[in-house]
């Protein structure tokens, strides 16, 4: 077979969503099942790419999913005795162990994760932000949801936020969708690291509070600046402007309609989590990017418009120097040559391993889930899945 390389490449254009969708039947209740070459993949190179994970060449890797044209072609389990494996993180309170050792917000209870309670719902940590993008972009389609360049502090009393100037007064809601809120904040560092902005969240009782009482140290819109605590005051805001629970509407607009089942955690207020809180199985997570890959669209309904699928996954700001790196409405998009075409890769992250990745121009869903959960752990990044998966791909 060919050798075909992917290659990072300058962002040329806007990623618009142009897949023809080739199924018999929704996956609603559950997904059809095929064979590799079924559908056009070597299954030689998919199973070696599987004896690689079980190897452990990318840390404890829990699931891996490959579904081609609405099939599931490939799929894979991985288990790991989690109790055991951080046995001791478990019984240590730290940046990651907060609160009650027994409690959701312990990460390394194997109660909660990174499976909810010895279900098949698995922890997506930061996924969560882009799924709770969708739902935003479900009330934005139905026109319960404010303008997106409103100011952000229209949603909170006056004189109830710490720290404002007129760069806050500037910061809109499209602002905190594509991580450009401005706002002081460092999650750059390891998530064990109590230096991490996020270690200070999970300390606090009103995470939305303390998010918004942060100084600024840019203008919004200025620069990318990874802020976790900015999709819960999207939460928050979602939450005033629509007159309705986020976790609620959810469950209305999309987990019904696509038939998935879910557990969403809360924050010390009581507000739903929505930085990393959801919980959902590996092949539930394919049905939210297979609904991107349609459109928007899911049986005979239209869940989503076309438009804020293509606005949420086209490149709002650059996040690497060369440009093969870039972030929507919440979604990472990977530019790179395949064939010597230019191709775009459409993914969450999440803490941990867990990746969700749309590769419209194959037709192809990837979902891989994980707990990689300490700094010198090897994990598997979304360049190398869609690396791996792509040179299974024969037409």
């Amino acid at each position: 077979m060919k050798k075909r390389h992917v290659i990072p490449v300058l962002i040329v254009c806007l990623f618009t969503t142009s897949v023809a969708v080739a199924q018999d039947a929704w996956p609603t209740r559950g997904w059809v099942t095929t064979t590799p070459p079924e559908v056009g993949l070597d299954a030689r190179v998919l199973t070696a790419f599987d004896a690689d994970i079980s190897e452990g060449k990318y840390g404890y890797v829990d699931s891996l999913l490959v579904i081609r044209h609405g099939k599931i072609a490939f799929e894979r389990y991985y288990g790991y005795d989690y109790a055991d494996i951080y046995k001791e993180e478990a019984s240590t309170p730290g940046p990651l162990v907060v609160g009650d050792l027994t409690g959701p917000y312990n990460y390394f209870n194997a109660w909660w994760h990174p499976y909810y309670q010895d279900s098949d719902m698995h922890t997506m940590q930061s996924v969560t932000k882009s799924v709770t993008s969708v739902v935003v972009g479900i009330a934005v389609s139905r026109g319960e949801f404010p303008d997106l360049d409103t100011p952000v502090l229209d949603f909170f009393e006056p004189g109830s936020v710490a720290n404002v100037d007129e760069r806050k007064e500037r910061m809109t809601i499209r602002h905190l969708l594509t991580m450009t809120a401005g706002l002081d904040w460092n999650e750059n560092l390891a998530y064990t690291d109590p230096e991490n902005s996020w270690s200070d969240l999970q300390q606090a009782r009103d995470w939305v509070r303390f998010t918004m009482d942060r100084p600024m140290a840019t203008g919004p819109g200025d620069a990318f600046r990874y802020n976790s605590g900015a999709t819960l005051i999207l939460g928050h805001i979602f939450n005033k402007a629509s007159g309705q629970d986020l976790e609620a509407y959810a469950v209305k607009h999309l987990f019904q309609p696509l038939g998935i089942e879910y557990f969403w955690k809360r924050t010390p207020s009581g507000l739903v989590d929505t930085q990393e809180g959801l919980y959902v199985s590996t092949r539930d997570m394919a049905k939210i990017m297979y609904l991107l890959s349609t459109g928007g669209r899911w049986e005979d309904q239209q869940i989503l418009s076309k438009d804020w699928v293509r606005d949420s996954t086209a490149p709002f700001i650059a996040i690497t120097d060369d440009g093969s790196g870039a972030y929507g409405y919440k979604w990472w998009l990977s530019n790179f040559e395949y064939d010597g075409e230019h191709r775009v890769a459409i993914a969450g992250s999440g803490y941990g391993g867990q990746r969700p990745i749309l590769l419209p121009d194959y037709g192809l869903v990837i979902v891989v889930t994980g707990w990689n959960t300490l700094p010198d752990q090897p994990y598997l990044s979304i360049r190398e899945a869609v690396g791996r998966v792509l040179e299974a791909v024969q037409d």
